[in-house]
């Protein structure tokens, strides 16, 4: 076996076997199952707080707080990008829309349901709220099962805040003025007016809290990829933090805060809150700001919870003391997301989870979003992707093709070296090694196109299987969304019969590809006959099954990324080809595609 055939089947076989890990650690998505709300005959009482705000909210189930959650009056929210509601027991934010996404891409799905009132299965809400310190009682702040009024606006949109308003027993007036932007950044201003004859002290906290089901918790978005992470996200002085809930049911009991807990102490700048696969819920104390963060498990109730407490404020007789918070709810999308980061919150790009390969992810998305504002057609810009990618490593390649195209010049030569050798394999690999320097050939250049390509395949799979930009984006005809494998079979005549293909977690669909992997099984085919079949048995076999294998493994995988592989072998057999023949080496590709129909020895025939 020469050496261009051995580097040849070790990048082959390199390239396999990263591709198999890869699958068998990270299978393919199935398909997300709306979860409808649904009323539970019992519900658990809002998840206790830190010691300091414990007093704020209920604890044990109970039954008549859900029903009297659900009768609660509720004040509308309307704008151009969310819908829900504000529900004045406890004023929380506990019901909330995005009119922007689907459930599926059936266009009478449902909007997607970000948060869900006390009631409903796996609730999930922000609450506000105040913890009593020094001469003011728990009677005296506003909780859990607070029943605020209405004092200002009518409906929470864009241009119209609300305010809520309640007077505890003993002269304090406490107000709550929430407002929203064009987006999905909430602004809470919590203020407190002292009527009373002496000072009041008191902390200001903000609560996240999701209601599980069990002590594995099916919660709404948590599917359990090891590629994505979904749970507690925050930052803290510029240190991310990502906790999964498995990892938050493993906290130690804080004997401070009474429940399982993680506590973080922020100096200036932080944010915590849960992030899933498309949305995001996050509590952001003003740039600055010291306060204490928290991630919290329940396990008697199974709540999860996140908080910031900010610090004690004492507010003297007849005075008034205000702090305001934000509250992010919504889609994690690079270009908003981004924008809120400019505006002093720091890292907040980094709730999308870019993975190890960051340096890699953060770009090729950056690259792929800004093409796609130009071209307007996510599929056409992975395409436009891959031909900026060629052209960077268009070097790298130009140098490794040549290499290549050398050593086909170099074969009359390496027979001859080996017809002299004989058995003296020393002898042989003295006279190559002589030969590559004489003609200043690297044998080993043509692996390193593959070897580049390796972390490009495993940074762009992160980003069409993480971000909500490629989430249904459609390319044409059948392909209306480049995150889910090619609806396409044999069954559904390709895409030309009005029904489906085999559902995509079924053994059908790895039987009956679609259309993008027999392509991508093409595209290697050809890429293949550049050059002749080998002559040993053994790699001719293994070359002739090899694009069939990735055709079947990576048939599964999101469209998006096959067409940047079809586009990706495309390009290589333009570039290998128009390299080879400017080195005066003539590939012979029909020659060679019509020598592969013959029929071959057996690998142990001689």
């Amino acid at each position: 076996m020469d050496d261009q055939n051995k580097n040849l089947i070790l990048a082959t076989a390199l390239s396999f076997l990263v591709i198999l890990v890869w699958f068998v650690l990270f299978p393919p998505p199935e398909p997300s199952t709306p979860t409808e709300d649904a009323t539970i005959a019992a519900t658990e009482g809002s998840v206790a707080t830190a010691p300091s705000a414990a007093d704020a909210t209920t604890a044990g189930p109970v039954e008549a707080e859900a029903e009297e959650a659900a009768e609660a009056p509720r004040i509308d929210i309307d704008t151009p990008r969310l819908t829900g509601s504000v529900s004045l027991k406890g004023g929380r934010i506990d019901d909330l829309s995005l009119k922007d996404y689907r459930v599926s891409i059936e266009p009478n799905s449902p909007i997607e349901k970000v948060l869900y009132p006390l009631g409903s299965e796996s609730a999930y809400y922000a609450l506000y709220g105040w913890a009593p310190g020094s001469g003011v009682s728990s009677d005296d702040v506003p909780g859990a099962n607070t029943n605020w009024t209405l004092e200002k606006g009518t409906n929470l949109t864009v241009d119209t805040p609300i305010t809520l308003a309640w007077q505890s027993p003993n002269g304090l007036t406490f107000r709550r003025e929430i407002s929203v932007d064009e987006n999905y950044m909430f602004s809470v201003t919590q203020s407190v007016t002292n009527n009373s004859d002496s000072s009041a002290s008191m902390a200001p906290y903000g609560i996240l809290a999701r209601h599980g089901t069990g002590e594995d918790a099916d919660l709404p978005g948590l599917k359990g990829f090891f590629i994505l992470h979904e749970g507690v996200v925050g930052m803290t002085d510029g240190t991310l933090a990502e906790i999964s809930y498995s990892n938050v049911r493993d906290f130690d009991i804080d004997p401070n805060e009474g429940v399982q807990a993680e506590v973080f102490q922020v100096q200036e700048n932080g944010w915590i809150g849960f992030t899933d696969h498309y949305w995001m819920t996050t509590l952001i104390p003003e740039p600055g700001s010291k306060f204490k963060a928290a991630a919290k498990y329940d396990d008697r109730r199974k709540i999860y919870q996140t908080e910031t407490v900010l610090p004690t404020l004492t507010v003297a007789a007849g005075e008034t003391a205000a702090v305001s918070t934000r509250l992010f709810a919504g889609a994690k999308e690079w270009e908003t997301i981004r924008n809120y980061e400019r505006t002093g919150i720091e890292g907040y790009i980094d709730s999308i989870d870019w993975g190890w390969f960051f340096f890699l992810t953060k770009p090729i998305f950056w690259l792929l979003h800004e093409i796609n504002k130009l071209i307007g057609n996510m599929g056409w810009s992975i395409v436009g992707l891959t031909l900026i990618i060629k052209a960077i490593l268009f070097p790298l390649a130009y140098k490794s093709y040549v290499s290549m195209a050398k050593m086909k010049e170099l074969q009359p030569q390496m027979e001859a070296l080996k017809e002299a050798a004989g058995d003296d394999r020393q002898k042989m690999q003295q006279g190559m090694m002589e030969l590559y320097k004489k003609e200043k050939v690297n044998p080993a250049a043509g692996c390193l196109p593959i070897l580049l390509q390796i972390p490009i395949f495993f940074s762009l799979y992160k980003v069409i299987f993480v971000t909500i930009e490629l989430r249904q984006a459609p390319w044409f005809g059948p392909f209306q969304d480049l995150s889910m494998p090619d609806p396409t079979s044999i069954m559904n005549g390709f895409g030309w019969l009005p029904w489906g293909g085999p559902a995509p977690e079924s053994i059908m669909a790895l039987i009956f590809i679609g259309i993008l992997p027999l392509l991508l099984g093409i595209s290697m085919w050809l890429q293949q006959k550049l050059n002749p079949a080998p002559t040993d048995p053994t790699q001719q076999m293994i070359f002739a099954w090899m694009p069939w294998v990735f055709m079947f493994m990576l048939g599964s995988f999101a469209s998006g990324l096959v067409v940047y592989w079809i586009a990706n072998n495309t390009i290589t057999f333009t570039q290998q080809y128009l390299i080879m023949r400017s080195q005066g080496y003539k590939p012979d590709v029909f020659g060679n595609i019509k020598s592969s129909f013959k029929k071959s020895p057996k690998p142990d025939q001689k």
